[in-house]
């Protein structure tokens, strides 16, 4: 296979505010939507073969304005389960647990199909979407592979490519709008680009652009 292509959705409201978004199906603000259409320019010189796309609807919009087609659905692209934090922020959580840590630490059970999840719990889930990701690169030849996604779970999954526990997926910041890749040198698995996006000087002017989708 090619690379590895990582991105991340655009911007939301509760990723703005800094609110732990899993299962809430938040739709992308208009700048969201603008920094989903200024992927087009860095996906343009891609080769992409697969596309895997989270089933919620803030990846797949940004998918659809990344001019991405012929996207598969993939229920574990899904997002962290947070569980009782669901829409909760870290410094509101710190108010009552001051040491806790999502990466160490996990959730805390929610109310119905939202029993939140741990690291490992995650680490799974991306195992099985690296597993198919091998699979599809057989098929793909030398073209990429694109996952769209989640800021916590693509973290996850960068720090089990490179062999690393979920845990250190805390030293992988993501921005939203983004394109990361994954790669290798001398067989090795490496990061060969992360967090790239427009200036946002650029960005600006991306709402005149024709809609892609």
């Amino acid at each position: 296979m090619g690379e590895l292509i990582l991105i991340r959705h655009g911007e939301t409201e509760w990723s703005l505010s800094g609110q732990h978004t899993s299962h809430t199906d938040l739709p992308l603000t208009a700048h969201g939507e603008n920094q989903a259409r200024a992927l087009v320019p860095l996906l343009a010189d891609r080769r992409i073969g697969v596309t895997l796309v989270s089933p919620l609807a803030r990846a797949r919009r940004t998918a659809e304005l990344a001019g991405l087609r012929s996207t598969r659905i993939n229920p574990d692209l899904h997002e962290w389960n947070y569980g009782g934090y669901e829409g909760v922020t870290t410094e509101e959580i710190r108010r009552t647990l001051p040491d806790w840590n999502l990466w160490t630490d996990g959730t805390t059970p929610g109310p119905g199909d939202h029993p939140g999840e741990s690291p490992s719990d995650v680490s799974d889930r991306a195992d099985r979407v690296l597993t198919e990701v091998r699979a599809a690169a057989g098929r793909a030849g030398d073209e990429d592979i694109a996952l769209v996604a989640h800021s916590h779970f693509l973290r996850v999954l960068t720090a089990r490519y490179l062999g690393l526990t979920a845990t250190e997926g805390a030293l992988f910041q993501l921005e939203t709008g983004t394109v990361s890749r994954l790669g290798t040198e001398h067989g090795n698995p490496v990061i060969t680009a992360w967090n790239l996006a427009l200036p946002e000087t650029l960005l600006r002017t991306v709402q005149d652009l024709p809609n892609s989708a």
